[in-house]
């Protein structure tokens, strides 16, 4: 009972997103839509209690299953959906229909809209292919050719790629801009392009650009939103966890506090099955790097989440409740985001489904007070917003 205050809280300071008359949509002095202003308030407001859960394509696939709907693994744990979900837009680039998963485009946004809908919110990342070498965005590491190490260089203004790339850019735009209710909302999403980035195994990676030439991609997503008047964005800068808790290392190729509003990183469990020691040095690392990222946040007036974690197989009963909710618990971040359920891949999952061995231990994780899922996060949007409505 202790965690549902925040269904109160949070919906006495906000408006039901959903309705069937048209709905205003008013643009703030930022020039984003007030309802995204309202939704980063609210997640501000609401990491100080705790952090919404959330699972890459929740509800598109799940083990043993694929396009469903109204289906969810989680679900079928815990009786209630995520309060984040997360897709991605790889593939979107090169005008194909379903994305590098197979998942629809057009149900992807489906989705999204009943996400907003339902009070919860979605993320958005993309694993574009490589514009110069038309290879997809993995590269490996010990490897590079000198193409790849190009592939930055030629996406920026003067490069051979760059008219191309600007057009990607511009797919991405418009998708963003159809995310419209039939009430005529505009819905605010999260954007976390060039991931992972202090790694090199994409082509956006570390030894494959400088600090300036990785900025200036994240200038050129940013300008040309603009151009095409997107207004419900907020932008996520994930890093993994090679800072290893440095400020300086993290911030290196930090596009800039007039550009970012969430701060994150990515770091997954590759513990094998009873493996205390590879569990604490998850835990250890996931202390080190939350504790740089959110005093981060503080200085410089952003969002903290851990933005994408995991432990593929959970191959522990307890990994819930004995690894991962401990060091979270102790820091204010907006939201953690596990990986997907691979319904081609029975053993590359995430989260619990019926049967798997740390379903009991997931609900003893959703009953936390500092887990949010969709129904401690109804009306999470529109914070003092009846003038809007």
């Amino acid at each position: 009972m202790m965690k549902r205050f925040i269904i109160v809280a949070v919906a006495a300071m906000a408006l039901v997103s959903c309705g069937k008359k048209k709905a205003d949509d008013p643009l703030a002095d930022t020039g984003r839509t007030q309802r995204t202003e309202n939704l980063l308030a609210n997640l501000k407001e609401q990491a100080q209690r705790g952090y919404m859960f959330g699972h890459h394509d929740d509800t598109v696939y799940g083990i043993g299953w694929f396009g469903d709907s109204a289906r969810s693994d989680v679900k079928s744990v815990c009786n209630d959906l995520p309060a984040l979900l997360s897709f991605d837009l790889g593939h979107i680039e090169l005008g194909d229909s379903v994305n590098l998963d197979k998942v629809p485009f057009d149900r992807i946004r489906q989705e999204i809209i009943a996400q907003f809908d339902r009070g919860g919110v979605t993320t958005l990342s993309w694993h574009l292919d490589n514009p110069l070498t038309g290879g997809s965005s993995w590269v490996k590491p010990d490897s590079l050719t000198a193409e790849e190490k190009m592939t930055v260089e030629s996406v920026l203004e003067g490069g051979k790629q760059h008219e191309k790339f600007v057009g990607w850019i511009d797919t991405v735009a418009d998708y963003f801009n159809s995310l419209t209710t039939p009430y005529g909302v505009k819905v605010p999403v999260i954007f976390r392009p060039f991931h992972e980035h202090t790694g090199s195994w994409f082509w956006w990676g570390q030894k494959l650009c400088t600090p300036e030439q990785y900025k200036a991609l994240w200038k050129m997503v940013q300008d040309r939103f603009k151009e095409k008047e997107v207004t419900n964005v907020l932008f996520a800068y994930s890093p993994g966890t090679e800072p290893d808790g440095d400020e300086q290392k993290y911030m290196e190729r930090y596009p800039g506090d007039d550009i970012i509003d969430i701060v994150g990183f990515d770091a997954y469990c590759d513990a094998e099955d009873g493996d205390s020691v590879a569990l604490q040095a998850y835990a250890d690392k996931l202390e080190k790097n939350l504790k740089n990222v959110t005093a981060i946040a503080k200085k410089h007036g952003k969002l903290a989440a851990l933005t994408e974690t995991g432990y593929e197989g959970l191959k522990t009963d307890n990994w819930w409740t004995a690894t991962l909710a401990p060091v979270l618990n102790r820091y204010p971040i907006a939201y953690v985001l596990v990986w997907r359920n691979a319904h081609e891949r029975p053993t590359h999952f995430f989260a619990p489904y019926p049967g798997q061995r740390s379903t009991s231990d997931f609900i003893r994780f959703y009953n936390d007070k500092h887990t949010f899922f969709i129904h401690d996060i109804n009306a999470l949007y529109l914070k003092k917003d009846a003038k809007t409505k």
